[in-house]
């Protein structure tokens, strides 16, 4: 994969678990909370170090507005995992219905 290419891509892990906590303005403990809850998932560099990509920082983003509101972890987790099955769902249909007509 390029560098160019390494840019533009949304899954490519560019951020160590300091520069995506200070990038979301939190802890590393929260970052390692949504993978323990199995949010989200980062890739490991050799030496073992989480390294996140930005999909994964808006997701992780979305986790904090929810608990930063009153819900707690679990809770927000869940509903995050809800609003993605919703919008696949809502793409699929709609994929469908273009099939259809």
């Amino acid at each position: 994969m390029s560098a160019e290419t390494k840019f533009d891509d949304d899954d490519y892990p560019a951020y160590t678990m300091g520069r995506a906590a200070e990038m979301l303005g939190t802890t590393p403990g929260f970052l390692r909370s949504l993978d323990e809850a199995k949010l989200i998932s980062p890739q490991r560099s050799a030496g073992g170090h989480r390294r996140y990509s930005r999909y994964q920082l808006r997701i992780a983003a979305r986790a904090r507005e929810i608990v930063d509101q009153g819900t707690p972890l679990d809770a927000a987790c869940r509903i995050i995992i809800l609003e993605d099955q919703l919008e696949e769902a809502l793409r699929m249909n709609a994929e469908l219905r273009r099939d259809r007509d």
